[in-house]
């Protein structure tokens, strides 16, 4: 977790989008279902924070794809980068930990829809692991 001051920034590959974050980041969960799996080649490893400390600073690549009732995901129509996990009915964003800048000083915290896991994938250490979401059981898991 970053402290409630930090400004964090982060972005895609190419530059065509850019954002910043103004306030405290969750700790990485590593979301194991099969929409990451599809997006991410194994597992999504995602951050997050409030939508009203989200601000988007370059959206010239930015597309989004709503993949259900639930979600829709933001990306680079440019280079491809998977960068946010935007839910319609809660206060955070997810943000894709791998495209923060430098050093982030987050931890993996937990990891969730782990019966959906990819069976290449190995689940070896001790962190908390839900079958499908937390439901707000880890940190800063914001609603």
């Amino acid at each position: 977790m970053t402290s409630d001051k930090t400004i964090s920034t982060g972005g895609c590959l190419c530059g065509q989008v850019r954002y910043e974050v103004t306030g405290p980041l969750r700790g990485v969960v590593n979301c194991h279902c099969t929409m990451c799996q599809k997006l991410h080649g194994s597992f999504g490893a995602h951050s997050k924070a409030l939508k009203s400390d989200i601000r988007i600073t370059e959206d010239q690549g930015l597309a989004w794809y709503r993949t259900s009732d639930v979600a829709r995901r933001g990306f680079c129509r440019n280079c491809g980068s998977s960068l946010f996990w935007d839910p319609y009915e809660l206060d955070a964003t997810g943000i894709l930990a791998g495209s923060l800048d430098g050093e982030t000083g987050l931890e993996t915290i937990g990891h969730i829809f782990v019966a959906e896991k990819a069976d290449f994938c190995v689940l070896d250490d001790a962190l908390p692991k839900f079958d499908a979401s937390s439901d707000g059981a880890l940190s800063m898991d914001f609603k």
